[in-house]
């Protein structure tokens, strides 16, 4: 009889236990995203290809180097800012809702030079050419119209080693702002560009905590500038998705030597984000 009571006690606290757990687990409805090791190199440049539009990109650090693939949607290019970078993270969000985490390690040997995350049911095909919704063709037009306008603003401009980066017109038609910047070079060495970047970034940076960017990827240039020759200047309009900047915030125009160390940065407030010209229909 004894033995028979210890039994049934015995099963009740299991059962009673088994039933906690599947209340708890029940309850708890987080779930976490594996992320992907990935090694890249400072003088090769990794592709990573996904099967939909690249909609958000965010970097764990600014000594990483990424932009999406001139002309495609999902097509990003990475590689390191800087040789022997500390471990970071890569953060992408496709337009299919998918998101994707990198860990991010330093290898100039051998990196990861490409990767195909996978292809959509619907295509084929890998690459992804820009949206016709995005009217690639209107876009060219407005900003050629940009490119021509005689309107210029003034003060928004940076000079580093005889080279200078300014923003010298603001313009926007519909849901495209368009962005003329003239590069100088008053310099006797030839500027190789190597990259042209746009960032919404906060004002103050933390010790403790790496800086909030988010990188705004161009929808189209009206040239595809490499190289501003000595002692010239180059003249581009860049057509960017709207914006607005917020509170605390600041826009950042990035322009990065290819081997060379004539780094410039040119910060735009939010007010004078506010100096632009409507662009009329065609």
């Amino acid at each position: 009889m004894k033995n028979s009571i210890l039994w049934f006690m015995a099963c009740l606290i299991l059962n009673t236990l088994s039933g906690f757990a599947q209340f708890k687990n029940k309850d708890d409805k987080r779930s976490t995203i594996e992320s992907s090791d990935l090694q890249i190199g400072y003088s090769k440049t990794t592709s990573i290809v996904f099967p939909y539009a690249i909609k958000s990109v965010d970097r764990g650090s600014g000594e990483v180097l990424v932009q999406k693939a001139k002309g495609v949607e999902n097509i990003l290019l990475i590689k390191a800012g800087q040789p022997n970078f500390a471990q970071t993270n890569l953060t992408v969000v496709t337009a299919d809702g998918k998101l994707y985490s990198y860990v991010l390690n330093y290898e100039e040997h051998c990196p990861i030079l490409n990767i195909v995350e996978g292809r959509s049911k619907d295509s084929n095909q890998e690459v992804l050419f820009l949206s016709e919704k995005e009217n690639q063709k209107q876009i060219q037009e407005y900003a050629s119209l940009a490119l021509s306008k005689k309107k210029k603003i003034k003060g928004l401009n940076e000079n580093r080693f005889y080279v200078r980066l300014q923003v010298n017109g603001i313009f926007i038609h519909e849901d495209v702002m368009y962005f003329r910047l003239v590069l100088c070079n008053a310099s006797r060495i030839n500027y190789d560009i190597d990259q042209l970047r746009f960032f919404i970034r906060d004002q103050k940076k933390s010790k403790r905590t790496a800086s909030q960017e988010i990188e705004i990827l161009p929808l189209f240039a009206t040239s595809d500038v490499k190289t501003i020759p000595d002692e010239s200047e180059v003249t581009v309009v860049i057509a960017l998705p709207k914006f607005t900047i917020p509170e605390k915030k600041y826009f950042a125009v990035q322009l990065i030597e290819k081997n060379g160390g004539r780094d410039i940065e040119l910060d735009v407030k939010n007010g004078e984000l506010d100096h632009f010209e409507v662009l009329t229909s065609l």
